[in-house]
């Protein structure tokens, strides 16, 4: 008897609470903007973050309740904001073009070894022990947590070194997240510019004995840039896209030919 009232409280306390969960269900329900799943729809899905908020879902909603810019999906690009403007009933206003840049060239043979890392295959794994086997703790490390990131297949290892296929990227930055050498920097209007593939900031002597095309920090490019568009900073040269007119001056005078264009 005893154990037949046990279940039967059982089977009335689960009743009780299906009951106030279905209640407190209709009563608290909030209905949803139409608009945010259509918004949602017009994304790619991609959920990178480049926007600036946790993912897709939440980038429509903030668009909808909140009127955030309809044109901050890197990956979508200008389709999608045309898309979201259209369902929001505003104008899409302007979407750069954002790319990933791997700044090092740091492949076998140019870049000194230090030692020869054999433990787990993952760039922050290898970062974590004395930054790697490379000589320069600056460089990429080649193992790919970049291609293992990169959402649109759009980084490649080549040669030891992680390679952007610019067709198929986004600039979404996630190869740029999780590399722990910050390797990877996402600009915008970089089309037909030269592109600085060097992240050394140590003095040019030490960067001479560490890889053959690392940055000295010469200055030769931003003596010669005639759009005062390159400027160099911790012995590093720093491209700024927005005053480059391509001219390819500064990749003329580089003599280490960190500075190139393609």
């Amino acid at each position: 008897m005893s154990i037949a009232m046990a279940i039967a409280i059982v089977t009335v306390v689960g009743l009780l609470g299906a009951i106030i969960l279905v209640l407190a269900a209709k009563f608290m329900h909030v209905e949803e903007d139409p608009r945010i799943g259509q918004v949602n729809g017009c994304l790619p899905g991609a959920n990178c973050g480049a926007c600036g908020y946790a993912g897709c879902a939440d980038y429509a909603k903030a668009i909808v309740e909140s009127g955030a810019p309809v044109n901050k999906c890197v990956p979508g690009g200008a389709k999608a904001a045309e898309d979201v403007a259209a369902v929001m009933g505003v104008e899409a206003g302007a979407t750069a073009v954002v790319k990933a840049i791997v700044g090092c060239q740091g492949r076998p043979g140019v870049c000194t070894q230090k030692f020869d890392y054999k433990g787990v295959s993952s760039c922050a794994a290898a970062a974590s022990l004395f930054g790697g086997g490379k000589a320069c703790v600056h460089g990429c490390l080649g193992l790919g947590d970049c291609v293992k990131a990169c959402p649109f297949d759009a980084m490649h290892i080549v040669d030891g070194v992680a390679c952007v296929n610019v067709a198929k990227c986004t600039g979404c930055g996630a190869c740029a997240a999780v590399c722990p050498h910050g390797v990877i920097e996402i600009c915008a209007n970089t089309e037909n510019k030269p592109k600085v593939l060097c992240n050394n900031t140590e003095k040019g002597a030490l960067v001479m004995k560490e890889c053959q095309t690392g940055c000295i920090g010469c200055m030769k490019c931003q003596k010669t840039c005639p759009s005062e568009a390159i400027k160099v900073t911790n012995n590093l040269a720093h491209i700024d896209y927005d005053k480059c007119t391509g001219c390819g001056a500064c990749v003329e005078v580089c003599p280490k030919h960190v500075i190139v264009k393609a």
